[in-house]
């Protein structure tokens, strides 16, 4: 798909629900975390989602795909929601969802260094570069307090480890993205159903490999974690994943990954907005400094679309 022929207003629409959505799932990752086992919150949220989305392409006529997109569907799927998704999940059990948003926030980087057809345009680009440096900071920034507080009160082997896995987890799920963008064809909601299957699945191996079942309680479960599950089901993955995905069809790797920007930002408005925290100057300098570095990526992105399409212009009349 041409990304001159896609819709500006679908594009900002699907920017909204990644940047806001995501933003929020911080806090419902911790919620349910607090009473579901880490894989079988997994296998309850994609396995859901997936079959919940396969069902609705398979009622508007898209079909489940062939075996080309499905198995780029799979590989795509375990790298972005298994192995990303999951070490959120599984390391908001013992570290600070500050400390994770600070790490998860270093995938942009990964997007610009592993998006490898796009090297010349984007290590080339000054706005781009300035951008991701900026967005790191601010990211920082606004985290810098608790994640201090978090560092001198931690240091165990426990925690060097979940900051590690964070670190794979990144890379991996800008490869899964950036290899279902360049080598995924077809509905990108049929790619994303299969996507979230596939994790489903391994999530549920996962669950039964590690006994979680054993001892697990459904009564035991509060009706703010089954809400949060719901959430994530419908918001998280529905909406956002999907629109997540037909954006790194559509857009630039490096406009696409500003989320990791933006989603720290969202979620401590939420907690300004809803549960009465309050800003810090700190925070405030970092909010600036973040959505700087988004419009310098942003900018990149329309300086690029003019020439574009100053060029195709030019060619018409000849």
């Amino acid at each position: 798909m041409s990304t001159n022929k896609v819709s500006g207003l679908l594009v900002i629409i699907a920017f909204a629900t990644v940047y806001v959505v995501w933003g929020s799932t911080y806090f419902f990752i911790q919620v349910a975390d607090h009473d579901i086992p880490p894989m079988m919150l997994g296998a309850f949220r994609f396995v859901t989602a997936g079959v919940l989305l396969m069902g609705w392409c398979i009622f508007r006529g898209a079909g489940i795909g062939t075996w080309k997109q499905i198995k780029t569907a799979i590989i795509s799927g375990l790298m972005l929601l298994l192995v990303g998704t999951g070490t959120v999940i599984w390391t908001e059990k013992w570290l600070p969802s500050s400390l994770v948003a600070v790490l998860i926030s270093s995938s942009p980087f990964w997007f610009v260094l592993l998006d490898v057809p796009k090297w010349k345009e984007n290590l080339t680009n000054r706005s781009i570069i300035i951008g991701l440096i900026f967005g790191f900071i601010g990211v920082s920034l606004m985290f810098s307090e608790k994640v201090a507080g978090a560092i001198s009160s931690s240091g165990s082997m426990k925690d060097i480890l979940g900051l590690f896995l964070l670190l794979i987890a990144t890379i991996s799920w800008a490869g899964g993205s950036l290899y279902s963008k360049y080598h995924g064809s077809g509905s990108t909601m049929v790619t994303s159903a299969w996507q979230m299957l596939s994790a489903g699945i391994a999530f549920v191996i996962g669950s039964l490999l590690l006994q979680e079942w054993k001892g697990f309680e459904w009564r035991s479960v509060s009706t703010g974690s089954w809400l949060s599950v719901i959430y994530l089901v419908i918001f998280g993955s529905l909406a956002a994943y999907s629109a997540f995905v037909w954006l790194m069809k559509v857009r630039s790797a490096a406009q696409v990954s500003t989320y990791a920007y933006v989603n720290p930002v969202i979620a401590v408005l939420l907690g300004v907005f809803f549960a009465g925290e309050h800003m810090t100057l700190m925070q405030l300098g970092g909010l600036v400094v973040i959505l700087v570095s988004v419009l310098l990526i942003n900018l990149a992105k329309y300086r690029e679309d003019k020439r574009r399409m100053a060029a195709e212009k030019k060619s018409g009349f000849r």
